[in-house]
């Protein structure tokens, strides 16, 4: 693995940090509702619906925090995707 990819990787894990298989999956249910086009707060709506023991309280003081976590989330899945293709080839 090159040292940017590595730094990367390091990178990543720190700023999402440790999570439980069920805390993924919320996110990931999230994730996928913004990659449809619904808002934050729509896809904090969808994921908690599916997923309610996971699903985030939110209200205006701390909206924008997790808006920046999820397009945060959302990134690096797009980038781990490609990273996988490439990988494949």
């Amino acid at each position: 693995m090159d040292k940017a990819l590595k730094a990367y990787l390091d990178r990543a894990s720190e700023l999402i940090g440790s999570r439980t298989p069920s805390e993924t999956v919320y996110d990931d249910a999230v994730v996928e509702a913004l990659n449809q086009g619904h808002t934050i707060t729509k896809a904090l709506a969808i994921a908690g619906e599916k997923h309610p023991d996971e699903a985030l309280q939110c209200d205006e003081s701390n909206i924008a925090e997790i808006a920046a976590h999820y397009d945060y989330l959302k990134e690096h899945a797009r980038i781990i995707g490609m990273l996988s293709k490439r990988r494949k080839r």
